[in-house]
């Protein structure tokens, strides 16, 4: 008998379902919000109205999609915290309301540990997965760490921001150039066009293996606006050169702390995670890395870098298999419990 998981994911503003059965993806369906596109940045309420209105027809067409029914099931997954409470209560309330009527368990997923075990997405039984242990670097709107992950349930967080994450202040200063949200892939996409090494935008002198990225956002803007009162249109005629040297000093920051972890903990691989981890430049500056290094670099595919609800299953169906299952009265959280 296969043992099939239903994953439900709804942290931010993407609703999403899958199912994956002995580990291996069968369907996994996202709807995304263009609502809040208008107001450059995510709205908590409307997300929350949102996840209402698709959680249903999302979760129908992932089992459509896999060829099975609910009675199939053996366990619904879903996503309990980091994230926006009114989003996630959604997420959890359908899940647990689901199980209830099908008499199946849940399984609460951390969405940061999703993300870094989206490398164990299998979608063919031949698939290659990391060996454990490795270091993940987790890069998205919200968080920026360095994890030394040791087996799907031994995860230790060696660095993370104390402000800003990388994913923020690709959005914030895209903002400030006038590009939608989100922001991050628009500056990539620009940065392709312009010169990385035209502004030098301040970089942190964090100790140890933390982030910052609150001072570069702030050299970013001064830059702008420095350069807009000699000249009104600078935004516009310089916009791929600033966007190629803020994902530089980006990807700097990024990379220059990953070399210490990976000196320190002498980890063979490293994989990398999270919605940033779609950045072209990320991606090409993780795979240089690792190359110089002789180490393993794995680099998901993008459709799993973004929240997804394919992570929380194959996270879900590992803490199945533990028998790690969740109590029918545990709340979500919107931080990161420690």
């Amino acid at each position: 008998m296969s043992t099939i998981i239903l994953g439900i994911e709804s942290s931010c503003d993407d609703t999403s379902a899958a199912v994956i059965s002995d580990g291996i993806l069968c369907s996994n369906v996202i709807a995304s919000q263009k609502v809040h596109e208008q107001f450059g940045g995510v709205v908590p309420e409307l997300a929350s109205r949102a996840h209402q209105q698709n959680i249903l027809p999302v979760v129908s067409e992932a089992l459509r999609q896999a060829g099975i029914t609910c009675k199939d099931l053996d366990a619904i997954a879903f996503t309990r915290g980091p994230g926006l409470l009114g989003s996630l209560l959604v997420g959890t309330s359908f899940a647990k309301g689901m199980a209830i009527g099908l008499d199946i368990p849940t399984v609460d997923v951390n969405h940061l540990h999703g993300h870094v075990l989206s490398h164990f997405i299998k979608e063919s039984e031949d698939q290659e997965v990391p060996e454990f242990p490795f270091i993940c670097l987790l890069v998205s709107g919200g968080n920026s760490q360095i994890i030394l992950v040791r087996s799907p349930f031994d995860m230790e967080m060696l660095g993370t921001t104390i402000d800003d994450a990388a994913g923020e202040a690709f959005d914030k200063c895209a903002k400030v150039m006038g590009l939608p949200y989100p922001g991050g892939p628009h500056i990539d996409r620009i940065a392709a066009e312009g010169d990385p090494n035209s502004f030098k935008f301040a970089k942190p002198h964090i100790p140890g293996l933390d982030y910052s990225f609150s001072g570069l956002k702030t050299s970013f803007l001064y830059t702008v606006r420095d350069n807009i009162k000699a000249n009104p249109d600078f935004i516009e005629e310089r916009k791929s050169d600033l966007a190629a040297s803020l994902q530089k000093t980006i990807i700097d920051i990024l990379i220059d702390k990953l070399a210490i972890a990976v000196k320190e903990t002498k980890v063979n691989a490293v994989a990398i995670g999270g919605g940033v981890s779609a950045n072209s430049g990320v991606r090409n500056a993780v795979e240089d890395f690792c190359k110089r290094r002789r180490i393993k670099a794995w680099i998901p595919k993008r459709s799993f870098t973004t929240d997804n609800a394919a992570m929380v299953a194959i996270a879900g169906y590992y803490k199945y298999l533990k028998g790690e299952f969740c109590s029918l009265d545990k709340p979500p959280y919107s931080k990161v419990e420690v």
